[in-house]
């Protein structure tokens, strides 16, 4: 699955030749242009990246609530013994809200 080098959008599959889309839009084409630029002017390797502290503290934040969620699940799933549907729905609605907080950074 081919994805968008710039917002990470799935792009769609290609029929017939020519090389593969690296893009799904010109203006995704132009930040990446614009992204290269500046990375060359402060020196920094194609892998790396610079971002906020408190943007990268939030994200770690969200990954940690998301982990958490998982344990949380799989110890309440590896327990003996039957769950209610009210308790499986309460599981399920904890691993979506960890989960909501990632999707709404559109990190995909």
């Amino acid at each position: 699955m081919a994805r968008c080098r710039w917002c990470r959008r799935v792009l769609p599959k290609r029929a017939g030749r020519g090389r593969p889309k690296l893009f799904c839009a010109q203006k995704c084409r132009q930040w990446d242009w614009v992204t290269r630029q500046r990375a060359a002017e402060l020196d920094l390797s194609e892998n790396e990246l610079v971002i906020a502290r408190d943007q990268l503290d939030a994200l770690h934040d969200e990954l940690y609530v998301l982990s958490c969620a998982v344990d949380d699940a799989k110890r309440d799933l590896a327990a003996p013994g039957r769950r209610s549907a009210k308790e499986l729905r309460e599981l399920v609605d904890w691993l979506i809200e960890a989960a909501e907080a990632l999707q709404a950074r559109n990190l995909l």
